[in-house]
């Protein structure tokens, strides 16, 4: 019987084609119909908003395209959340979840943790917001071999403000550019972040590093120093320039902060030393450059007296535009780098909150 039915197979196996079939043998293609369903990952909002210090919920949940329940369960689901950089050449990882499992990484452990409001949600809660959490993250869910990803905006209410240090104009490359601006209570400033600023009446005339690496620069009012009188107003680009050889100033970006921004009330005018040593005095410090920004947007802070900040620069901050206290514009005024041991002008300070 055996032999019999080998003998039949070697017959089958030596078959010859039909002629009129022959071209179709090695023309064949096989369909295979998947009859399970099919992972779907959505995020009910492309772009949520939050501040620095704040919490927000990024929405992330997932489905099966036919059939209303969350998992098959066979498969364990994996949750994974991760952030683009602003040149999307990688991903920084957030949070991985898995049955009971749970890992956050970097600066977001402890401050993220799933929303999990159903059995398919897989909204990401981000406490305590900080400057560098600005940006674009990716909802990955992966179930056996099936998996899809979705991607949701981080957008902080903040200010945009143009930095140039004490050496002048053009100063900075992109590393010492991403350093000045964190040592001003702020992040070097994204595209958007600039586009933005721009539509909301921005207008500066130097050209400055932005995250991507490009370097840009906002124009509201065309002129002949800035690309000429029929210049159309827009960001205008640069293009990417090398980082360490490339100097430009920088567009930076802060929110609001934990604490007070108040011009110290003394009776005479101060060097720049005496001013720090008179913010600590009052239980401050000396405020930055990014916190008089803040105040002046955010707060509506306005003050005609021309104060020290930390950087060593002397600025006001003018809400409300009037004679001798910025007419034209409400604006941080800029007075410059005075001489610290000589010059004496007033101070702000900045209390932070427990």
């Amino acid at each position: 019987m055996k032999s019999l039915l080998f003998l039949v197979l070697i017959s089958v196996c030596w078959a010859e084609p039909h002629p009129d079939n022959s071209s179709l043998e090695h023309e064949r293609i096989i369909h295979i119909q998947e009859n399970g369903p099919r992972l779907l990952v959505v995020a009910e909002q492309a772009k949520v908003f939050s501040h620095r210090g704040g919490n927000v919920t990024l929405p992330c949940k997932f489905y099966h395209e036919h059939t209303s329940t969350a998992g098959s369960g066979t498969h364990k689901i994996r949750v994974k959340w991760t952030k683009l950089t602003s040149d999307y050449l990688k991903e920084v990882d957030v949070f991985v979840a898995m049955g009971h499992h749970r890992k956050s990484y970097g600066n977001y452990q402890g401050r993220v943790f799933l929303r999990e409001s159903s059995e398919n949600d897989a909204s990401l809660i981000i406490t305590n917001i900080i400057l560098e959490d600005y940006g674009r993250y990716k909802c990955e869910v992966i179930e056996g071999l099936e998996d899809d990803t979705a991607v949701v905006a981080l957008n902080l209410e903040g200010v945009v403000f143009p930095y140039s240090p004490r050496l002048g104009r053009y100063n900075l490359n992109f590393h010492e550019a991403q350093r000045a601006c964190l040592d001003q209570d702020s992040v070097i400033a994204s595209f958007d972040q600039l586009y933005n600023a721009w539509r909301s009446g921005l207008d500066w005339c130097n050209a400055g590093w932005l995250s991507d690496g490009s370097v840009q620069y906002p124009i509201t009012k065309p002129r002949e120093p800035c690309g000429g009188k029929n210049t159309v107003p827009g960001v205008r680009n640069y293009g990417f320039w090398d980082k360490d050889k490339s100097r430009y100033d920088v567009f930076c970006f802060t929110s609001n902060f934990n604490g007070r921004f108040y011009y110290l009330i003394h009776p005479t005018k101060l060097t720049y030393d005496e001013a720090v040593q008179a913010c600590l005095k009052d239980g401050a410090q000396i405020a930055k450059v990014g916190q008089i920004f803040a105040a002046w947007k955010l707060l509506g802070y306005d003050r005609c007296d021309a104060g020290w900040l930390a950087d060593g620069s002397v600025r006001y901050p003018i809400s409300r535009p009037r004679k001798r206290c910025s007419p034209n514009e409400a604006a941080v005024r800029f007075v410059g780098f005075p001489d610290k041991k000589h010059k004496l002008y007033g101070v702000y300070c900045f209390r932070a909150y427990n």
